[in-house]
């Protein structure tokens, strides 16, 4: 990477973004966090963010992409490309596996001829440079020097602007391609028409990650069309055809180009609508406002203090990359395609899709009860209509296609957070007969553990993750029961909750996969994780162990008590990080054993706090917030996974972490800004104060709650939504009272 173009370039959007406050009336005094993201942050490295143009929670995100060239380019970007083939609209943001780039538009010179042999996309690549783009929330800039073309790029949700300034003679060109996707999808059908002197429709399908993914697209042009050629079986053809994918169309004369690329999940007509709906004009400048000043509202949901630039930089990219998934998936009139491929019309709520939930339940959706409260019911209301079109919860929705990617059935801790934490507008009922079905299945090794027994490891790969993340989510569907009144369903679900413990071999101290004859695997290696038959999900044996957040207390007494437990959670953190046999690209991030480039490592450091130990956890998660998390391309210690790497140091550097992910609390850990204020409901605002805060000074000495005095170390939710203020006094040495007595412990339970 070249940092100091990074800095460069970060420097220059900040100078523009405080002149434009300036000349708006406003003073550089102003609040403005867009001035501090900076969408690179993570675009490097193993991060795979979305780099482009998007409005919060948008369903278009036009962007820039690269040809693929490996897992590294999931999201269509790396910051270590140069070469781009041009602009999409659909994008993933920090997953593992790679899909959509939809609807692919690049100018191309009017001195390009394409010959039979050297039409397809490699050809009309051109080079870039960072030096060149600019890139803020919700805005997009690149010189594209070897074709002297300006692209600047925005968007409303639904709707993607481009704006291209061809400074060549001659005529402006645009390639439109249907069939280029991340490389990671097939094209399957697609098509480009002529509708009228200066739009074209059509419609991209394909089948990757989302098996049956349908967009369909709506697009008008500022000029006229002179004219189209078609690409069609390595021939370029002036004939139109309904089934045309790629075509090079061509307008009059240099300049200014304006293109409107409107999406839908249902027909081009609907994708016509979106367009009328949200963007009847072609006023770039208008367009850019709208959606600067939407992420503005949004990133100032939290005000943050700081005299450490590159924490807020972080922060507030961070808090930016918590706003793209999940994604909007309907028309402006609401209607969406469901699970079942029928278009469903208005449900009387926005319907939702991206669901990285195995990543997502542990800390991003919790975040969302403090700052999306707006958006809680409808993404639950888009859960229990999946639910009810393909009769499970999502487990890893895209498009409108279920993946079925990692293990657990993760809807159910954020349907049972929200319903404690007050959010009851749905269908109540359904909702616990969704995560009840879901949970009720046979399939990944269900069929075993609804047993209560354990799942053979010779039968079912990954059978030690899946156990560890069911019996989460069990608990937290045995709550929900218990306050509903099934009392058999709760004690039912408290024994799959507890069946974590079957797969505790007392001789190693560690969790391992069992074989039917009931002897462990063998051989074993805590530190060994593989792809292929392995008993672990993206982690092994050390990480796996602690991922029992619902009943922290049952691992301390596993364990041999506190002093045993807290001992073995240090080794995690000092053993000697070399792994054995062939590691997963996911185990990333390390500390010891601590793996923070991936989510089941994201609670651990605040276990201390149960053992009475809070230092420690201050100790731990300020190493986390200052090694892991930096001002770069390569700024994140691996995927960002739909923004749950964010969300963690979002919570974290405010000072507190959701580690059971429905129990209605936050543990306290060291706070990494001086100050934040956050927006709750009703106007409220809820206070957080770090006194003498530095890097020095990282663990709680004292702290109060609304002027009181404090001793637990953790903070319920309803305390931080009803406003107030929370006070830490910090200091350079371990106040190891501070939280240590049992009731000042975080406990495995429900707090209202």
């Amino acid at each position: 990477m070249n940092r100091d173009k990074t800095i460069i370039g970060s420097l220059l959007t900040l100078t523009i973004l405080l002149l434009s406050a300036c000349g708006q009336g406003k003073t550089v005094k102003d609040f403005n966090p867009l001035q501090y993201v900076d969408p690179h942050i993570g675009s490097g490295g193993h991060g795979h963010v979305f780099v482009g143009a998007s409005a919060p929670f948008g369903m278009v995100q036009p962007g820039p992409t690269n040809p693929t060239q490996g897992w590294d380019w999931c999201s269509g970007y790396h910051y270590s490309d140069s070469i781009l083939s041009g602009f999409t609209h659909t994008h993933l943001s920090g997953t593992g596996i790679g899909d959509l780039c939809d609807i692919l538009i690049m100018p191309i010179s009017d001195q390009y001829q394409p010959e039979k042999e050297s039409i397809w996309y490699q050809n009309w690549t051109t080079k870039f440079s960072h030096a060149d783009e600019m890139i803020q929330p919700g805005y997009y800039k690149v010189v594209l020097k070897e074709i002297d073309v300006d692209a600047e790029l925005t968007a409303t949700q639904r709707v993607g602007l481009h704006k291209y300034n061809f400074k060549q003679k001659g005529n402006s060109r645009l390639i439109i391609d249907m069939i280029t996707g991340t490389g990671w999808d097939r094209f399957t059908d697609g098509a480009i028409e002529q509708q009228g002197p200066s739009s074209i429709n059509g419609y991209r399908y394909s089948t990757g990650w989302a098996n049956d993914q349908r967009v369909y697209y709506h697009m008008e042009f500022s000029k006229p069309i002179a004219s189209i050629e078609y690409i069609k079986n390595e021939t370029l053809t002036s004939r139109h055809n309904t089934k045309n994918q790629t075509a090079i169309i061509t307008f009059e004369g240099p300049g200014e180009l304006l293109v409107k690329v409107a999406l839908s999940p249902t027909s081009t007509e609907d994708a016509y609508k979106n367009m009328g709906a949200e963007l009847d004009h072609w006023d770039f400048n208008t367009v850019l406002t709208d959606v600067q000043n939407a992420w503005n509202k949004e990133l100032s949901k939290i005000k943050i203090s700081t005299d450490d630039l590159s924490v807020q930089r972080i922060f507030y990219t961070g808090l930016y990359h918590t706003m793209i998934a999940p994604s909007l998936y309907n028309n402006s009139d609401r209607s969406y395609l469901g699970t079942d491929k029928q278009v469903h019309t208005d449900p009387g709520y926005d319907n939702y899709t991206v669901f990285s939930l195995w990543d997502t339940y542990r800390a991003l959706h919790p975040l969302f009860t403090i700052t999306q409260s707006e958006r809680i019911t409808d993404m639950i209301q888009s859960m229990l209509a999946i639910y009810q079109q393909q009769g499970k919860l999502p487990v890893w929705h895209l498009m409108g296609c279920e993946t079925n990617t990692m293990v657990g059935y993760h809807a159910v801790p954020v349907i049972v957070d929200a319903y404690f934490k007050g959010y009851r507008d749905y269908d109540v009922q359904l909702a616990y007969e969704a995560i009840k079905a879901s949970a009720m299945r046979d399939e990944s090794g269900l069929s075993f553990h609804k047993n209560l027994t354990y799942i053979p490891a010779e039968k079912e790969i990954e059978s030690v993750a899946k156990a560890m993340e069911y019996a989460i989510d069990d608990w937290c569907i045995a709550q929900m029961a218990k306050d509903l009144g099934h009392e058999e369903d709760y004690s039912y679900f408290m024994k799959r909750a507890a069946a974590y413990q079957l797969y505790y071999d007392e001789e190693t101290r560690f969790m391992r996969g069992q074989l039917s004859n009931g002897e462990w695997r063998t051989p074993f290696s805590p530190f060994h994780s593989s792809h292929r038959d392995d008993d672990y999900c993206e982690g092994n044996a050390w990480q796996y162990l602690w991922l029992v957040p619902q009943d922290v207390e049952g691992l301390i007494a596993l364990l041999g008590g506190e002093v045993s437990f807290t001992t073995k959670l240090d080794s995690l953190f000092t053993i000697d990080s070399t792994l054995e046999g062939e590691a997963s690209p996911d185990i990333t991030g390390l500390i010891g054993q601590y793996a923070h480039g991936n989510e089941p490592s994201h609670h651990v450091a605040y276990l201390y706090a149960y053992a009475g130990e809070q230092w420690k956890t201050a100790e731990k998660t300020r190493e986390v917030l200052k090694t892991m998390y930096h001002d770069a391309p390569d700024g994140l210690s691996g995927n960002e996974d739909c923004g749950q790497m964010s969300a963690w140091y979002v919570l974290s550097a405010m000072g507190m972490y959701p580690v059971n992910p429905a129990a209605g609390i936050y543990v306290l850990g060291s706070p990494a800004v001086d100050s934040a204020e956050i927006m709750v409901d009703k106007g409220q605002t809820f206070r957080i104060t770090a006194r003498n805060n530095s890097s020095e000074n990282i663990y709680i000495q004292s702290v109060t709650l609304n002027g009181q005095a404090y001793s637990k170390s953790y903070i319920k939710h309803s305390d931080i939504m009803q406003g107030g203020a929370l006070v830490f006094e910090m200091g350079p040495q371990p106040n190891k009272q501070f939280g240590s007595k049992p009731e000042d412990r975080p406990q495995s339970k429900i707090y209202h």
